[in-house]
């Protein structure tokens, strides 16, 4: 099947749904997501969205906060104009129907998480993506010029390396055409033609044994786009949230906010000793980088499982009010929060690096857009500042938004796009291959690619890495297309691209500590 649309969008979290609201007065849309449409990262963001909304809160203090939490290799023009919009931004979330949580006084109750000066995070209790992603799907939904294409996975963005060799020859700018499209449930492979493409497509966080991320977060846009040879950066720079919940065996991991810290929760080991004042004068509140740097150093001293997150201090009412979610879960597990301590590890929760876009998300090839967590902006620099990603997809989409509105009517439809090829394929009827190789690699880059790493451990991910690289695509050149095959793939490219990237950055900096490097003291 053969399908034409304005605009293709790949994900529909925060960063797809809130561009398709803005560019769908002006085109047709088609959303292709590869579960249900509300599966995604956004609706496990518990904690909140990042934005300057009263004094005594100023834009300069939440731009210094995001600088020093990225290890000033943040972009500042890109910063600053992220920070600036994101009032803007909150009030048309608002607009749209997203109830953030009020204080006695009618006023937006703002917490605070750490690495920030101020009290700045909106929220809705602690289910605030889920909250997000309900009011931008209803309206999304209720626009006639938005189609969705529910549980399809997208193969490979079209590029002209899918056309014959005289036009490639004859073409400098690589340029994106629209998408094949995969539907399992048939098994048919669809070739959508677009004028513009947009990857909304989230995380990496599959890449590793213990994540937060739900599992679709397995690269998917990153890896399309380095195939089709775009410009990919800052993939070293891996965020693990510091404390996920201690339960072997939950995938993924269950997160437990940071806002609980925010709120007065404090980090203790084993022997209830609260540690994080060896580490940094912030304590719990400390950036995550260093909080997740601190427990896996204590872990190591100890030889202990876990820490622990203790609220046993705090207000029971208080903590069912503002943490149901959390409460709930661990209370299921017979963890009182309101007198048990809560039992955490680092789980990998975030990708700071991506495709590199520009401040309009344009992508390094023509007519492809990527905004989200696929996406490298240039906000987070060398750590992202917890709460300020929900904000980014809003502040990038809503630019991207209106640089596609300007530049649509000057783009036609390509010519020539062949459908996918399968012939002579046959189905994989050995899929022990491909769940164990997925299993070696997260290990590979759980053990040696994690929060601590060396020149030593990045050699051996690397070499680990290359065999089972040549053992997949032997399997996938002869092998009809499946989910799971096309999923190893785009995490063995996305482990090669963190790995590379760790390797060419000989310093320690925010996300990327290695011993052979240490940090240059401030």
């Amino acid at each position: 099947m053969r399908k034409q649309v304005d605009v293709l969008i790949i994900g529909s979290g925060i960063a797809g749904l809130s561009y398709a609201i803005k560019v769908a007065d002006h085109a047709q849309v088609l959303i292709v997501t590869k579960t249900e449409s509300d599966e995604t990262a956004t609706k496990y963001a518990q904690g909140g969205i990042a934005a300057v909304m009263y004094t005594p809160d100023t834009y300069e203090k939440h731009i210094a906060d995001t600088m020093n939490a990225g290890q000033y290799l943040n972009n500042p023009e890109i910063v600053r104009l992220t920070i600036t919009e994101s009032t803007e931004r909150i009030h048309e979330l608002v607009d749209w129907g997203t109830q953030f949580d009020l204080n006695s006084k009618g006023e937006y109750s703002l917490g605070r998480e750490g690495g920030h000066s101020e009290h700045r995070v909106l929220h809705h209790k602690d289910s605030t993506g889920s909250e997000i992603e309900r009011a931008l799907l209803e309206k999304a939904r209720t626009h006639p010029n938005i189609e969705f294409w529910e549980n399809q996975f997208t193969i490979d963005i079209i590029t002209q390396h899918h056309l014959g060799k005289e036009v490639k020859r004859h073409m400098t700018d690589i340029e994106c055409y629209g998408g094949y499209i995969f539907n399992p449930e048939t098994e048919e492979i669809y070739t959508v033609l677009s004028k513009i493409t947009m990857l909304a497509t989230g995380g990496i966080g599959n890449l590793y044994s213990s994540t937060t991320n739900p599992p679709i977060a397995t690269g998917d846009g990153v890896a399309m786009l380095y195939r089709a040879k775009g410009v990919v950066s800052d993939m070293e720079f891996v965020q693990f949230h510091p404390t996920s919940l201690y339960n072997p065996g939950e995938t993924p991991s269950f997160l437990i906010t940071e806002a609980l810290r925010g709120f007065g929760a404090i980090l203790r080991n084993k022997s209830s000793e609260a540690f994080m004042q060896r580490y940094d004068e912030r304590c719990s509140l400390a950036p995550r980088d260093i909080v997740a740097r601190a427990i896996d150093n204590e872990l190591k001293i100890s030889g202990d499982d876990c820490v622990y997150l203790d609220c046993t201090h705090l207000k029971k009412k208080d903590l069912m009010d503002h943490f149901p979610k959390v409460y709930a879960r661990c209370l299921a597990l017979g963890i009182d929060i309101s007198r048990d301590q809560i039992p955490v590890v680092p789980s990998a929760h975030y990708s700071c690096g991506g495709i590199k876009v520009d401040k309009d998300a344009c992508s390094s090839i023509k007519h492809l857009y990527a905004s989200g967590e696929c996406a490298a902006t240039g906000l987070h620099g060398a750590n992202r500042l917890a709460s300020n990603s929900l904000l980014e997809s809003l502040v990038f989409s809503h630019r991207a938004a209106q640089h596609t509105i300007e530049q649509i009517g000057q783009i036609d439809f390509c010519k020539g796009i062949p459908d996918w090829n399968d012939e002579g394929m046959i189905h994989n009827e050995e899929m022990v291959l491909i769940t164990q190789s997925t299993k070696e690699l997260q290990s590979i880059m759980s053990n040696y690619v994690g929060i601590v790493r060396s020149d030593l451990r990045l050699k051996r991910a690397l070499d680990r890495l290359g065999i089972i690289y040549k053992e997949t695509e032997s399997l996938y050149n002869k092998s009809k297309v499946s989910v799971q095959i096309c999923e190893l793939r785009n995490l063995i490219n996305i482990g090669y691209l963190v790995i590379k990237m760790a390797q060419n950055r000989k310093e320690s900096i925010g996300l990327h500590y290695t011993i052979d490097y240490p940090p240059i003291a401030n």
